[in-house]
């Protein structure tokens, strides 16, 4: 019996020992870390803090690889599809962008040469559809910008009403990106978040432009701008703005209505040979090889490629019309 109660209180010494030692090398990690931020803080000349610097600035990887990280930023290009990237809010990396482009020209592209044995419509297929995924970010970017332009008036109504109750530009902007949906508050957002690190106005509302290139906010900038130069009612200005805004906004819609009709004929009269010759070599593929496995028929095939092509790009400049 005395033995067990020996055992049972080294036992517990043991375990307190152990809790104690451990409580006290977290009391002295968290000194530790205590004594490291009051030295930062007091900007302490010592090394070790000196060599710890925090990086503020944008750290942007266009790829998950760091050799290829580098090599795309070397590129021209590279900057240039992350800009797209951003525009169409699309969470992609350039290497990945890249990748897929590769990915749908060479796999179709094959097995479109094991089926027809022709290099040449393997190329044109590859390429058409290896410029898929670019074309899904260009319309992502479209449909993004359509919603900007959209919410655009009712962002500079709230700015005018926070003018008018007193505030300034910059308060203005604040509460267009606080209260504002996506995309305009978060573009916004960015631009008060610029001027509020310490970038002057002028080159956050130019980094805006940039971001969302679209004449309906080029035209706020500029009035903004010219209002900071020259003087005068800020708020009057932007209501006039919105007002134009709106105007070319439904002026714009209502050319898409009357122009529809010719959009939907460039559609229908662009497919309408690729559908059919794909519906004729599925009903009899002996048949329309003859396009792809003779001389004549690949001549009749890369002029009707290149007319039809010409008949689309006529259609589109015809119904495009600037406002």
């Amino acid at each position: 019996m005395l033995l067990l109660l020996v055992l049972v209180f080294i036992g517990a010494f043991t375990v307190v020992g152990l809790l104690l030692a451990a409580s006290g090398a977290g009391a002295s990690q968290q000194a530790k870390q205590t004594l490291a931020v009051l030295e930062s803080a007091l900007a302490v000349d010592n090394p070790v803090t000196s060599d710890s610097a925090v990086d503020v600035r944008k750290q942007e990887l266009l790829s998950a690889v760091p050799w290829l990280n580098r090599w795309l930023m070397k590129i021209e290009i590279a900057p240039r599809l992350r800009t797209l990237l951003y525009q169409a809010n699309l969470k992609w990396t350039t290497a990945g962008l890249l990748f897929m482009c590769i990915a749908f020209c060479v796999v179709p592209g094959y097995l479109l040469y094991l089926r027809t044995g022709t290099i040449i419509f393997a190329l044109l297929g590859g390429l058409v559809l290896g410029s898929t995924p670019i074309l899904y970010v260009f319309h992502m970017r479209r449909k993004r910008f359509n919603r900007f332009e959209q919410e655009l008036p009712e962002a500079l109504d709230l700015m005018v009403s926070a003018l008018r109750a007193g505030h300034s530009l910059v308060s203005a902007l604040g509460l267009v990106a606080r209260e504002s949906p996506d995309p305009i508050g978060g573009e916004f957002r960015i631009c008060f978040d610029e001027q509020n690190y310490g970038l002057e106005l002028r080159t956050a509302l130019n980094n805006l432009v940039t971001r969302a290139p679209l004449q309906d906010l080029r035209i706020v900038v500029t009035a903004v701008l010219i209002q900071k130069e020259s003087g005068g009612n800020l708020a009057e200005v932007l209501d006039k703005t919105a007002y134009v805004i709106r105007e070319r906004y439904r002026l714009k819609k209502q050319v898409l209505v009357h122009t529809a009709q010719g959009r939907l004929t460039g559609w229908i009269l662009s497919l309408l040979p690729v559908v059919l010759g794909l519906a004729l070599y599925l009903v009899n593929p002996k048949t329309m090889s003859v396009l792809w496995t003779r001389p004549i028929g690949l001549k009749l095939l890369y002029a009707a490629g290149a007319l039809t092509i010409t008949g689309a790009l006529v259609i589109r400049k015809i119904v495009n019309m600037e406002v």
